[in-house]
């Protein structure tokens, strides 16, 4: 008899957790090893258990995914991840495939894909959905925003005015301006505002 597939889940929602485990027992070839609901208890279980698959969500309190899965790969260079989330945005998808995830499933997509995904994810492939692809393939050649840029950016998005995001900075009200006009080329934005909705909802910035 095949060894099932080892699987560690990490998810702040106890009752999305709940599913998925419920979803995978259905299937003799998969065994839940452990339920975490940081990336804290993510590390901690994964030490503990070395399951073959852990299943990663981006948004959780304290050590969030992304952050879990570069010190998980960083202790474990071998470590499978799949990264399950409600984020789509292309940003969120090429830091977490950098960090060496090796699938990114929407949480949308849970019962239709994921025990397939497991399958070949386990099997050493690499497995990125034609939606999220598609996300990727759509800022294709976009120049990415300078770190100074993203500072400026995230001070807007909490509401604060040229002048002030230049005090916090230490630079020119001027410099500031010029900063946010590149920020709105880049982004093909109308204004600030519009900048910001863009921003989050590639997951380049965070509220």
């Amino acid at each position: 008899m095949t060894q099932a597939i080892r699987v560690l889940i990490a998810d702040d929602h106890p009752i999305l957790r709940t599913g998925i485990a419920s979803l995978l027992s259905g299937f003799p070839d998969m065994e839940v090893v452990g339920e975490a609901a940081d990336g804290n208890e993510a590390l901690a279980l994964f030490r503990q258990h070395r399951p073959d698959i852990a299943l990663m969500d981006l948004q959780m309190p304290g050590m969030n995914g992304l952050d879990a899965i570069d010190a998980l790969r960083a202790e474990f260079p071998k470590a499978q991840v799949i990264v399950l989330t409600t984020y789509q945005g292309d940003a969120l998808i090429q830091r977490a495939l950098k960090a060496g995830a090796a699938s990114y499933l929407l949480k949308s997509s849970l019962r239709t894909g994921l025990v397939d995904v497991i399958r070949k994810v386990h099997a050493g492939q690499r497995h990125i959905p034609q939606e999220i692809a598609a996300e990727l393939v759509s800022h294709l050649g976009q120049q990415p925003l300078t770190a100074r840029e993203l500072d400026v950016l995230q001070h807007a998005a909490q509401g604060n005015a040229n002048k002030r995001i230049a005090q916090l900075l230490g630079i020119g009200e001027e410099t500031v301006k010029g900063y946010m006009k590149t920020v709105l080329a880049k982004l093909g934005a109308n204004d600030r505002t519009h900048a910001v909705a863009i921003a989050v909802k590639r997951g380049i910035i965070g509220l």
